[in-house]
């Protein structure tokens, strides 16, 4: 009768040593699962990210069959005029649109939306 107390005890603590480490080991493996998911969703979503970046294939790089091809054009076409005025408008235009939107909102009085007005037209 002595003798089965030590025995039970030994049983009892070696049991919950036994479910203790296993418990730990699933959450160890849980942890991974998780970690090789999140690593599996992150590569998906740099695949995606750079398949959006990449240019479309553009028709002037591919050349036709050679037996299609057109001889060189023995003249030169004139290059186009620079674009300088249409950015300055453009640039003034979304100026404009801005403070009209501010003015809108409540942000600028008439008086400041006039007087910024005046100043971007430089009137």
């Amino acid at each position: 009768m002595f003798r089965r107390r030590p025995l039970l005890r030994a049983a009892a603590v070696g049991g919950g040593a036994y479910m203790a480490g296993k418990h730990v080991a699933r959450r160890q493996e849980e942890q991974a699962q998780y970690q090789a998911d999140q690593d599996q969703r992150i590569s998906d979503l740099e695949q995606q990210q750079a398949y959006q970046q990449q240019p479309p294939p553009s028709y002037q790089q591919q050349q036709p069959p050679p037996s299609y091809q057109q001889p060189p054009p023995s003249y030169q076409e004139p290059s186009p005029p620079p674009a300088a005025a249409p950015s300055e408008s453009s640039a003034m235009l979304d100026q404009l649109n801005q403070l009209a939107a501010l003015h809108q909102q409540g942000v600028l009085t008439d008086e400041e939306f006039a007087a910024a007005k005046a100043k971007l037209f430089g009137t």
